[in-house]
């Protein structure tokens, strides 16, 4: 008979993972080294998770803000910007940074043929596009909510890529800051 499975060994080890990603990178992940570094066997890694795509998907839903919540009481342009700037500011620092750079690691090996990441990253990518589109549709001048949220999303996205490969703060944040300006200008 198979013993229970110790949820709070398995929450511990899903942060870890995510720890792990973001300092050894997605492309070599190997089950041996990660059980290492987590004090564990990949045996028990397999145990709990089934396989290595579902233990990084699900490290990954644990680190998933409640992107609806977050948007959800949107009543201006001007809520809208801080919001979007506090989103921002929270991706590219401590913890939000961890998971946001394993997120462009997931992102990126979704674009490989037959990818294990697909299902996921296509979900984590419509979750976001339509919480905050559906704040947008509460601003008047916004014509297509999707169209600006996909901006928003995309182009923060590819902002933080950009800030994570050279390390330039100020210039990615002005970036960050113009298209949030820009997309969400003439909003009421």
């Amino acid at each position: 008979m198979a013993r229970p499975l110790d949820h709070a060994k398995r929450a511990e080890l899903l942060a870890a993972v995510v720890r792990y990603i973001a300092d050894h990178g997605l492309a070599d992940l190997a089950l041996r080294p990660l059980a290492a570094e987590l004090g564990t066997s990949s045996r028990m890694l397999i145990y709990y998770f089934t396989t290595k795509e579902e233990l990084l998907v699900q490290a990954l839903a644990t680190q998933r803000p409640d992107i609806t919540a977050l948007f959800a009481d949107i009543e201006d342009a001007a809520a809208l910007r801080d919001r979007l700037w506090d989103f921002w500011a929270a991706n590219t620092s401590g913890e939000g940074g961890t998971s946001a750079k394993v997120m462009l690691q997931v992102l990126g090996a979704a674009c490989a043929p037959h990818s294990p990441y697909i299902r996921y990253a296509t979900s984590a990518i419509a979750v976001f596009v339509s919480a905050l589109a559906e704040g947008l549709r509460g601003l008047d001048s916004i014509d297509d909510p999707e169209a600006a949220a996909t901006l928003l999303i995309s182009g923060l996205r590819g902002i933080l890529q950009d800030r994570l490969i050279t390390g330039e703060v100020g210039r990615t944040d002005r970036a960050a800051h113009r298209l949030i300006d820009q997309t969400v200008s003439g909003a009421r």
